[in-house]
């Protein structure tokens, strides 16, 4: 008989619940998966708390980022700060725990940091017999994914493993699998037909601006920009779902109507990033897990402190991406690297090396193949241990 398989999100932005349809999709595509639920633990909350979680978040990303970035950091404390969060989610955890009990589920794999505390508690109270998987939507672990009870942690790159073990999490419950894309990203692209579908000119560099499915970012200071780049390029922007952005940039370039394309929300994401020389975005979890499985370098805007920022470091360090601090740089930024089509070759070879196309296929994987094993439990007494550590080492 197969597996039934619980996958949980959180829809706070955009990119924790594309990770769980990823899965959803690499689960289905499995014989031994008899059924598979996948939901935003969120609508299992009182209003209040999903609104904390979800509006919240985009207001300050909007408004306070560097608040946003603040909060991230001083929050980071390892052992210390989780407590606070799961004092605040367990009461409201009602519903999604009666929602478990009733689904019955062999597997379960959370995408935020929200549903893995109240079910890693169950755990850790022999409240839940499921195998539990943690899927880190981004390049860095923060203490807000820190869990007592699990049996994965399915993390972006070896050194997020690392600092989880210097932390006390057992290195044999964690998985280097990669954030899990959807399965066009995986699959080879005939980058001219894109071009050519969209009245766009195979051979010329093409740049791709996304604005992220909410459509914030700078994108129109992006493309004033881009207006004043004198070099050979032809433009794909996304606005997402962001229609007065949409409207605003399609009047922006309507006298450069053959080398502009305007989109909102699109399905054909990983075909433009197959099809582009070079992405102009935010460093997102997804975002970026995307274009590295494409192989895709990028110039990085107005990263948001926190994720975003130690995103954008993973890109630099490996050499898959240039960062622009301010907007007005853009155009010098493009006119050099455009000049240069041995560093985009490079910069793409970088990101190809460091992406991971096939994650959400190797997660599934792992969490129905794995052979029946104890999970992993962290005791209060050695949770004080490893807390007096990370203090003494000058980390907590």
């Amino acid at each position: 008989m197969g597996k039934r398989v619980l996958i949980l999100s959180a829809s706070v932005g955009s990119g924790h619940v594309k990770a769980a349809d990823a899965l959803a999709r690499a689960m289905r595509g499995r014989g031994d998966v008899e059924e598979i639920l996948s939901d935003d633990s969120l609508e299992h909350t009182n209003v209040l708390h999903r609104q904390l979680y979800s509006n919240l978040y985009a207001k300050l990303a909007a408004m306070l980022p560097e608040f946003l970035g603040w909060w991230y950091e001083s929050s980071d404390e390892p052992w210390v700060s989780d407590k606070s969060r799961l004092a605040l989610d367990l009461p409201q955890a009602r519903p999604l725990i009666n929602l478990v009990k009733e689904f019955r589920p062999d597997v379960i794999l959370c995408t935020h940091f929200m549903p893995a505390g109240v079910l890693s508690w169950l755990k850790r109270n022999g409240k839940l017999e499921a195998k539990l998987g943690i899927v880190i939507t981004d390049f860095h672990f923060h203490a807000f994914w820190i869990t007592r009870a699990f049996d994965w942690y399915f993390v972006a790159q070896e050194e997020d493993k690392i600092h989880m073990e210097a932390l006390g999490l057992p290195g044999d419950h964690i998985e280097v699998t990669g954030i899990p894309v959807e399965p066009e990203f995986e699959r080879p692209v005939h980058a001219a037909a894109v071009l050519e579908r969209h009245g766009l000119r195979p051979g010329r560099p093409t740049l791709l601006v996304a604005a992220g499915t909410l459509g914030l970012s700078p994108a129109s200071a992006v493309v004033r920009q881009l207006l004043m780049l004198d070099s050979d390029f032809q433009v794909i922007v996304v606005c997402g779902k962001n229609d007065d952005l949409k409207s605003e940039i399609s009047r922006m370039v309507s006298e450069r109507p053959a080398d502009f394309r305007v989109f909102g929300f699109t399905s054909e994401m990983a075909d433009f990033m197959g099809a582009a020389t070079i992405l102009l975005s935010k460093p997102g979890g997804m975002t970026t897990a995307e274009a590295l499985a494409r192989g895709l370098p990028m110039l990085i805007l107005d990263p948001i402190g926190g994720q975003e920022e130690r995103n954008s470091d993973v890109l630099l360090e490996s050499g898959a991406a240039v960062k622009c601090t301010e907007v007005t740089l853009v155009a010098h930024k493009l006119r050099r690297l455009l000049g240069d089509p041995e560093r985009l070759r490079r910069m793409s070879d970088c990101a190809r090396a460091l992406g991971r196309p096939s994650a959400a296929r190797d997660i599934a994987r792992i969490a129905i193949e794995s052979q029946d094993r104890m999970p992993a439990m962290i005791s209060k007494l050695r949770e004080k241990v490893l807390r007096k550590r990370i203090v003494a080492a000058g980390g907590g």
